[in-house]
């Protein structure tokens, strides 16, 4: 997610949409859906998932990034014929492999744009990664969550894989090959030592990356947030909660007084509003 001078621009994970909130003076309100295959040409139309993990809004321009990753079916302890069945089946959704460039026209209107897709199928010749682009992201397997820039540096976070406790940035050179189309000219990838942690969001803070860590798989936690200036190693800043069973922390932006607001995945019940919002926490850095 990313916050602008009069409100704050989220994505879902179950769609393929971004959405805008408006700052009322008390709290994110009056969203408005904006539908990807609107503004590109989306691998399986509009209807089909996206798994939007990741949200940048830099010099006039919004970037958003699918996670790029299998999905394995979810299995609930019953008969365990159907949970073999089910942990059997692996799915790949087509619309999850877009890195979207979108122009913003005003605070509320976003214009025709460009996507990249096939980023996974380059992946799946590197040497560290391509092993892993076969395996679901849940499983440790390929799994971006987190896009950021730097000046025209595009930066993307893998939650997954994590390579004997290290975690994976990949540095993007892309540019506009016309028709909607965007070209991937070359990739970087920077190995962070980050404690076993994947990469669970990227957002901008001063001349640098703030990184929320967390764990790679289906675990609860630690999760961390450290300071990376884009070379070399980050360092610690603080960790973050987290809850047994919910409140997994997965996005965050930095607030015009410099604070950050954070908000987490499964959401635990006291976050949850009488009037349908959802509470995220605001800290000091």
């Amino acid at each position: 997610m990313r916050v602008d001078a009069s409100g704050l621009w989220v994505a879902g994970d179950e769609t393929a949409t971004i959405e805008r909130l408006t700052w009322t003076g008390e709290r994110y309100d009056h969203e408005r859906t904006f539908h990807l295959a609107d503004y590109v040409d989306l691998p399986a139309g509009r209807d089909d998932e996206a798994d939007i993990e990741g949200i940048a809004n830099t010099d006039g321009v919004l970037w958003a990034v699918g996670s790029h990753s299998l999905k394995r079916r979810k299995a609930k302890p019953a008969d365990p014929e159907k949970v073999a069945r089910r942990l059997a089946t692996v799915i790949r959704e087509p619309n999850r492999f877009i890195v979207v460039r979108l122009p913003l026209e005003g605070p509320d209107a976003v214009g025709k744009g460009a996507v990249l897709t096939g980023l996974a199928d380059v992946l799946a010749d590197d040497p560290h990664l391509g092993p892993f682009t076969a395996i679901p992201g849940k499983d440790n397997g390929l799994d971006i969550e987190g896009v950021a820039l730097l000046g025209e540096r595009v930066f993307l976070g893998l939650r997954g894989p994590v390579l004997r406790g290290w975690g994976v940035v990949l540095e993007l050179d892309v540019q506009d090959s016309g028709r909607g189309r965007l070209r991937l000219r070359s990739f970087r990838k920077h190995f962070l030592d980050m404690g076993g942690l994947g990469v669970r969001d990227l957002c901008p803070y001063g001349d640098g990356l703030l990184i929320l860590a967390g764990p790679s798989m289906s675990l609860d936690g630690p999760a961390t947030l450290m300071l990376w200036s884009g070379e070399g190693q980050p360092t610690f800043v603080r960790d973050l909660p987290y809850g047994v069973g919910c409140d997994h922390p997965e996005g965050m932006a930095v607030l015009g007084d410099g604070r950050l607001m954070v908000v987490y995945d499964s959401p635990a019940p006291e976050r949850l509003t009488p009037e349908g919002g959802v509470l995220a926490d605001i800290i000091t850095i």
